[in-house]
């Protein structure tokens, strides 16, 4: 998953801004008690934070999918 596929699949499933507080402000015991945006900066793959979040913030798993998922053609 790209960095940008993660923010794509943030914001089509919490709403831009609801989203993007998430990302800098819910804490994720599963990675090491750090943000998103934090666990993102440190270097861990933006799918594995992905799942993190979607876990933490229980998004049924059918739900996962957003992971890897291409963008629309136009």
């Amino acid at each position: 998953m790209k960095l940008s596929e993660f923010q794509r699949a943030v914001s089509d499933e919490f709403g831009s801004s609801y989203g993007q507080t998430l990302l800098t402000d819910l804490v994720l015991a599963e990675l090491g008690g750090r943000t998103a945006n934090e666990a993102i900066a440190a270097g861990l793959p933006p799918r594995e934070v992905w799942i993190a979040l979607c876990k933490e913030t229980g998004v049924p798993s059918s739900r996962w999918y957003g992971a890897g998922k291409p963008a629309p053609q136009r």
